[in-house]
């Protein structure tokens, strides 16, 4: 419905007395615009906190339904709403209101001094609840005997995404998603046997890093920019050597730096090396640079896994997947799914190198690593072109 000219005086002397905290005054002139059957959902929004500020709560709800009717993220009505459940011990309900506040007032491009003291109120409400329902839970799960350090990992990851201790990550390969595969960040290192060849070979694989590293020889950028591209993604290290790679296989072809390193190359024999013909295996040093950071970012596939063997690793590096961040240690090795955000830092005075390989994912069949070798290999071979950055 659309006001008519004639309503104009009663609509300024309704907003008049509620500036001024006249609420009689205000409810009077209210009830008289909305009786004409023609009042929109700020009217009856605003009637709503007349009659919440007269104690008169039934009518007061009644007037916040009348708005939400006509406005359902009505900013006011939410309110009183809210306010009126919360009063009443309705915590649940209120808490819901209390969110489509917070979320109204997002998109609000102004607000007045009593909704931002509103706003303000509901996220006191919310992180409140949200304290006190954490507490009873914990309180709860103690009865039948949880405790964090004893108890399955995803049963603590879970319980700490829904009480907003951690952010929900998934897997977001850029090019090509499997199903059925689990969203596991760090891969418990006991279920990786051959990697105890690996970290025994730490001090001889760096003896031949120290072949190549001399002056950055054989280190190029691990992002470049390429010609005739227009989907590059925008990332702060771009061509730049504070994040560097040295090559030993590069796009599932051996490099030249291969024979500086044949020690290295023996101890992965044993390492189930993703091939791909034209992609992987993928085995570098990757370099970071003193107080380099890596943004976060999401690798292309998902039947992987990243190995990292740190090397050359100063105080003051770490490295983020999802949700769990870790320090590398020389010579302690990890296996980390790349799909899922993950970035580093370097936070030291002195460079950060560690071997990075890739292996096929441990859930992978025999028969469904050829099947997707030959499924990404079809790809390649038909748009050689296209960048798997």
């Amino acid at each position: 419905m659309q006001w008519l000219p004639s309503d104009r005086p009663i609509l300024e002397a309704a907003m008049s007395a509620f500036r001024t905290g006249d609420w009689p005054t205000a409810r009077g002139r209210l009830e008289e615009a909305t009786a004409t059957g023609r009042a929109d959902a700020g009217a009856y929004a605003l009637l709503a906190t007349v009659y919440q500020r007269l104690n008169d709560f039934e009518a007061a709800h009644a007037s916040a339904d009348q708005s939400l009717a006509r406005e359902p993220r009505q900013l006011r009505a939410l309110l009183v709403k809210a306010d009126i459940l919360a009063a009443k011990g309705d915590l649940r309900d209120a808490n819901v209101l209390y969110g489509g506040v917070e979320a109204a007032a997002q998109s609000a491009p102004s607000m007045a001094p009593d909704l931002i003291e509103g706003v303000a109120r509901a996220r006191t409400f919310r992180a409140r609840l949200e304290s006190e329902m954490e507490d009873h839970v914990r309180a709860q799960l103690a009865m039948v005997g949880y405790r964090e350090d004893s108890a399955p990992r995803r049963f603590t990851y879970a319980l700490d995404v829904l009480t907003g201790r951690k952010k929900l990550y998934v897997q977001q390969p850029r090019v090509f998603y499997y199903p059925g595969l689990p969203t596991v960040e760090f891969y418990p290192r006991q279920d990786f046997p051959w990697l105890d060849a690996v970290e025994a070979a730490t001090d001889v694989i760096t003896e031949e890093l120290a072949g190549v590293l001399h002056n950055d020889v054989g280190f190029v950028p691990y992002i470049q920019s390429q010609e005739n591209s227009v989907h590059q993604a925008d990332f702060p290290l771009r061509d730049s050597l504070d994040w560097s790679s040295c090559f030993l296989w590069k796009d599932g072809l051996e490099t030249p730096n291969v024979e500086k390193c044949p020690r290295t190359m023996a101890v992965l024999d044993a390492a189930p090396l993703c091939e791909v013909r034209g992609r992987s295996p993928l085995i570098m040093f990757s370099q970071l640079k003193p107080k380099a950071h890596i943004t976060p970012h999401t690798g292309v596939v998902n039947t992987r896994l990243l190995c990292h063997l740190p090397l050359i690793v100063p105080p003051g590096c770490t490295f983020r997947v999802g949700s769990q961040e870790r320090e590398w240690e020389k010579g302690k090795a990890w296996l980390f799914n790349d799909t899922i955000e993950h970035e580093a830092y370097n936070t030291s005075d002195q460079t950060r190198v560690i071997l990075i390989f890739d292996v096929w994912r441990p859930e992978l069949s025999e028969d469904e690593r050829v099947l997707i070798s030959t499924l990404l290999q079809a790809v390649d071979a038909y748009a050689p072109n296209v960048s798997w950055e």
